[in-house]
């Protein structure tokens, strides 16, 4: 089965970076977005599985979108995976409490990336 996963990140680093980390696992395609709104966007117009966003970024930033996705009940049960610079207790339990499944803080591993994916995927 295949699995489409979207990321969020304003910067294209930082997406290629988490797309070379998930192509190592097999069935899986990316869609990249470069900030909420795109995000948004692409979420709406096709199936995703997961979400991986960053939480600093222009026009909207992470935690708006959370809310907006959580807000709507087609996407409320879509894992979403907060990755950003900010490792503030403060900024992770607010992305938490507002609905996201998971937080990592950069700079990320590719294990510690693959490892939540197929935690929140239940990819054995």
């Amino acid at each position: 089965m295949a699995y489409k996963i979207l990321i969020i990140d304003d910067s294209p680093t930082m997406r290629q970076l988490l797309v070379f980390a998930l192509k190592r696992l097999s069935g899986i395609e990316v869609v990249e977005a470069a900030d909420g709104v795109d995000g948004y966007k692409k979420l709406t117009s096709g199936k995703i599985d997961l979400i991986l966003a960053d939480i600093n970024m222009p026009v909207m930033d992470g935690l708006k979108l959370v809310s907006i996705i959580r807000s709507n009940p087609d996407y409320k049960d879509i894992p979403i995976v907060m990755v950003t610079t900010e490792g503030g207790k403060e900024d992770r339990e607010k992305a938490i409490s507002l609905g996201a499944n998971a937080y990592l803080t950069k700079p990320i591993q590719a294990p510690q990336v693959l490892s939540i994916v197929k935690e929140l995927l239940k990819i054995t």
